[in-house]
């Protein structure tokens, strides 16, 4: 499922991200029809053009093999539930069957349409990537979800889950205070508007031979499964 509401927050978020992002960080202290639909073509020119860059820039460092025909990209929202219902239903089962034996790479990019907490748990992940543990916290934050704008990625919390995964948290606090990563967030929410997308999760996958292919909503495996099978026959 899409998530739909909120997309007022995710309008204005570049405006508005350097500012909350860390003078909110308190001092450490019935389903509509799933689709598949093309994306926008990669496009040379144009004044909000769509090039590879769009879907490969700004995100997560890559889960799996760097050389794997096959890149899936999602756009997330850590607060999100039909995010976390992919995280817990789905990626489990496509990265044991493709991410794990080299079929598959994956990228996580952040699409922050939810509010403030969504912000300050996608900076603690990137500072965590900052010690080579990003895609630990990206599970802590989606083992621990509990709802939405409900508290449970405070920042209480968020520096709870860098004790439990064993970060450095001196270093991992001052990278949220000096708000270390926010114009990449920020790149990644304005890549997310260039592919005018309405809702998250929002998964790309691109082929061994750069065709991309939209997926909206918490799919189940087997939509993803057919998708790869039917780029890897090529």
């Amino acid at each position: 499922m899409i998530h739909g509401p909120s997309l007022g927050i995710g309008a204005t978020i570049s405006a508005v991200v350097l500012v909350i992002v860390f003078l909110g960080f308190d001092g450490i202290s019935d389903e509509p029809e799933l689709v598949i639909q093309p994306t926008p073509t990669v496009q040379p020119e144009g004044p909000a053009k769509v090039t590879m860059s769009t879907f490969l820039d700004n995100g997560s460092p890559i889960l799996g093999d760097s050389n794997a025909p096959i890149t899936l990209v999602e756009f997330g929202d850590y607060q999100c539930h039909y995010c976390n219902v992919f995280f817990h239903s789905t990626e489990g089962d496509v990265l044991k069957n493709y991410v794990e034996t080299g079929k598959v790479k994956m990228i996580f990019k952040d699409y922050n349409i939810i509010g403030p907490d969504s912000i300050n748990a996608s900076h603690g992940a990137h500072c965590a990537n900052d010690q080579g543990f990003f895609w630990e916290y990206h599970d802590i934050l989606y083992n621990n979800w509990t709802g939405e704008n409900n508290g449970w990625a405070s920042s209480e919390n968020l520096l709870m889950f860098a004790q439990e995964i064993e970060l450095d948290v001196n270093i991992w606090s001052e990278c949220m205070i000096n708000g270390d990563h926010s114009q990449t967030i920020v790149a990644s929410n304005d890549d997310a508007r260039i592919l005018e997308l309405t809702g998250t999760p929002a998964f790309f996958v691109i082929g061994p031979d750069g065709k991309i292919t939209k997926l909206f909503g918490a799919q189940p495996y087997s939509t993803f499964e057919n998708v790869f099978e039917s780029e890897l026959r090529k």
